[in-house]
């Protein structure tokens, strides 16, 4: 029978063997093992991913979703310029390479004129298919225009007259727009000769006459000038069947510019100096049953006259005029 001092010793030596095993073996000891249970019905034999089970084994589908590229998308502003193509690389030698131009110290080489660009008024204004845009390009004068232009805008320039010669030529001329400038005389045939003209707009100038106008206008704007009824010719509006907007308020006009063609839907002549009016200055008195239909916007307003003294006057208008009565 061992004493109890035995089984003592016999206790601290195995106590000190135990803690003389190293740290790191003990906690290697002391990891639990995996279970492999969890893992025996996941089949790994097709796991090898190639271009063919790309699309089975990840599933892409829903990934733009987790991903607002919204603000990384360039912001296109409205108005501004692509920016200019990069010159193709080229070698020398090889056809189409451009020859390098010889320095001469004396600046840079203006470009060379571009065939079929038009004449200089492109490089005055911009030109866009059939379209000249030249406002506010500090012009005197009406530039050179090409040949197939349709539209022209040159307005808020320093433009002071329009010669004969300006637009010659131009027969797909529709719509001119020369507000805002400066001009104090037209030539009598500046637009005569223009067969397509149809809008012609020259209010905030200093006209003191128009020019004779053609027969295709449909639309004249000559507000804000200075012409007075001498200004305009005899019977000026009566053979322009497509006439249709006749607009010549803050002039010095003193009466109403009549006959006026039966295509006239608004006539415009406020702020003038007209007093009186004929009883035919609308309507044919030998015509009771005539009916104008068409014209339904007279402004009146602003002139010294009191419509209500004429009364036969509006007997054919479907309204009566905008005025003081």
């Amino acid at each position: 029978r061992m004493c109890p001092l035995g089984w003592l010793g016999v206790a601290s030596l195995c106590l000190g063997t135990l803690w003389a095993v190293p740290a790191k073996e003990r906690r290697k000891a002391e990891k639990p093992k995996a279970d492999l249970t969890l893992y025996k019905n996941l089949d790994l034999d097709n796991y090898d991913l190639t271009l063919d089970n790309y699309g089975d084994i990840l599933d892409l589908s829903n990934y733009e979703e987790l991903y607002d590229y919204g603000d990384l998308a360039p912001k296109i502003e409205v108005g501004t310029l692509a920016p200019r193509p990069k010159d193709p690389e080229t070698r020398p030698g090889l056809p189409g390479t451009p020859k390098p131009r010889p320095s001469t110290g004396a600046g840079p080489v203006p470009p060379a004129p571009i065939p079929g660009q038009g004449p200089p008024s492109c490089l005055l204004c911009l030109c866009l298919g059939t379209s000249v845009y030249c406002d506010d390009a500090d012009l005197e004068r009406i530039p050179a225009l090409p040949p197939d232009t349709a539209y022209l805008y040159a307005r808020f320039n320093r433009i002071g007259a329009i010669r004969a010669g300006d637009f010659s030529g131009l027969e797909k001329l529709k719509r001119i727009d020369l507000s805002s400038n400066s001009i104090s005389w037209a030539d009598v045939d500046a637009f005569r000769l223009l067969p397509s003209l149809q809008e012609l707009l020259l209010p905030e100038n200093r006209l003191t006459a128009l020019p004779e106008l053609p027969r295709s206008i449909v639309r004249l704007d000559a507000r804000l000038n200075r012409i007075p009824s001498a200004g305009l010719r005899p019977e000026a509006f009566r053979d322009l069947k497509q006439l249709q907007f006749l607009h010549l308020s803050d002039n010095q006009l003193d009466f109403i510019p009549a006959p006026l063609p039966e295509s006239l839907r608004s006539l415009h002549l406020q702020n003038n100096n007209i007093r009186t009016m004929h009883e035919d200055t609308f309507c044919d008195s030998r015509e009771h049953g005539h009916v104008r239909r068409a014209l339904e916007d007279i402004r009146l307003d602003g002139n010294p006259i009191n419509l209500s003294l004429f009364p036969n006057a509006y007997s054919c208008l479907p309204r009566l005029p905008t005025g003081r009565f």
